[in-house]
């Protein structure tokens, strides 16, 4: 069986839930602006950028900025987001992530994030979890968004592997087709439907090992 030698995970829906989060977030934008949005439109900006997540936002209240005014209104999103989610701490990690993070450090294994979020490092380092990546590769390093696959190849590249040496978990559609255009086996971690054109789906990581993923690799290729 061909081992697995890279994991690379995003971070929003994956490791932690920060969702919600951002819903608060961009719905306290949108009421500013006088409109409301949906939990189930929120769902539309996984792994989506900031600026591409705000151009969304404002269409659906039918509003146009200029790009300074757009910088701004990003800018004020965040700080709100970056207010809620200051007191995060482990008990925010999503059901058998922190678990499985640890098991691929101690084998040795290679670690990238590879998320949209600007604040992956905050995030990380509150969750007690940032000195197990061995690369970090987020919004503030990208040019390129989901389902573009630019933050996996460069995860790769970070730890000197092949895409096809990695596996990367994903909760987004657009996750996954980036994942599967970089050449990598997708790991969908949600709702099989949603996710359906992963290489394999697990509804969280609670109770997944290493061994585990091994073994749905080798049943996929």
């Amino acid at each position: 069986m061909k081992k697995v030698k890279g994991y690379i995970f995003d971070l929003d829906g994956v490791i932690v839930d920060t969702a919600k989060y951002h819903y608060k977030s961009w719905r306290r934008l949108a009421n500013k602006l006088g409109f409301d949005i949906t939990i189930e439109q929120n769902e539309n900006l996984k792994g989506v950028s900031r600026k591409e997540s705000l151009e969304y936002i404002l269409k659906i209240g039918g509003q146009s900025f200029s790009d300074i005014e757009q910088t701004k209104l990003a800018e004020l999103k965040n700080s709100w987001y970056v207010e809620s989610i200051s007191n995060m701490d482990e008990s925010e990690l999503l059901p058998g992530a922190a678990e499985l993070i640890r098991e691929i450090k101690a084998a040795g294994l290679k670690l990238s994030l590879g998320s949209a979020s600007k604040n992956s490092e905050r995030i990380l380092k509150s969750t007690g979890l940032y000195d197990l990546f061995d690369a970090i590769i987020d919004g503030t390093k990208t040019s390129e968004s989901k389902p573009h696959p630019q933050v996996f190849l460069m995860g790769a590249e970070a730890l000197g592997l092949d895409p096809e040496d990695c596996v990367v978990f994903e909760d987004s559609i657009n996750g996954i087709k980036a994942a599967n255009t970089g050449g990598f086996t997708s790991i969908g971690v949600g709702d099989e439907h949603t996710l359906r054109e992963a290489s394999f789906i697990l509804p969280n990581l609670e109770g997944c090992t290493i061994a585990v993923i091994e073994e749905k690799v080798a049943q996929h290729k």
